[in-house]
């Protein structure tokens, strides 16, 4: 799946993108399958107002984002359960998960829709990053750093052709972050995903096929 940005601009930040030096706002660009994309986004740049366009969440912006036949600007609601359900799958900044619900449900909420990673993978890959024994503890009980990784193995359980990730190892220490890109790798290359990480400061977290500043 090709992702095209053509000239996207938020609209709130409209009268100060000019004073940015920025390589992907109000710029055409296309990503192709497989591709591995980092986009270093200082503070106040709108690192995760560009994720939140990319996974439809907001549209106030001018331009145009296209997955492939997905047309981001005329999206229905069908199109778009479709698009991430299938297609592209997000680790968000705040990690979104449901505080009321134990580790395990909140994760077989994702499992479930699709059904194509097993309760066995699952189980591995929470105790690959050290979680399996919070399987019963409700995610507001979860420190910020197993959050991540709840919300980490949480996208990687459905099929995807893209991962689009903001700062998702800020709550990570170095070990704890190494397995964690070690699994996100290992995943995508069976998905042949492409990957597009946005964070504050540089990093080599992957083999980028590209680097660009927001």
């Amino acid at each position: 799946m090709r992702l095209s940005i053509e000239h996207i601009v938020p609209i709130p930040m409209k009268d100060r993108i000019s004073e940015y030096n920025s390589r992907v706002w109000n710029q055409k660009l296309t990503f192709n399958s497989g591709e591995r994309i980092f986009i270093q986004a200082p503070s106040g740049t709108g690192k995760t107002t560009l994720i939140h366009f990319l996974y439809g969440l907001r549209n106030d912006y001018e331009g145009k984002i296209h997955w492939s036949a997905f047309k981001m600007h005329e999206i229905n609601t069908e199109q778009l359960s479709q698009l991430r359900a299938s297609a592209v799958s997000v680790i968000f900044q705040d990690m979104r998960l449901f505080p009321e619900l134990t580790t395990w449900e909140n994760l077989e909420v994702k499992r479930r829709l699709t059904n194509t990673v097993s309760e066995y993978d699952a189980e591995k890959w929470m105790d690959r990053l050290g979680i399996k024994h919070k399987m019963d503890s409700t995610a507001s009980k979860l420190s910020y750093g197993e959050q991540q990784r709840v919300a980490i193995v949480r996208a990687l359980l459905q099929p995807f052709e893209w991962l689009i990730m903001d700062e998702p190892f800020s709550h990570l220490d170095h070990a704890n972050r190494q397995r964690a890109i070690a699994l996100i790798n290992e995943v995508a290359e069976m998905n042949k995903a492409g990957i597009l990480l946005a964070d504050l400061d540089d990093n080599n977290y992957f083999t980028y096929t590209r680097k660009l500043l927001l």
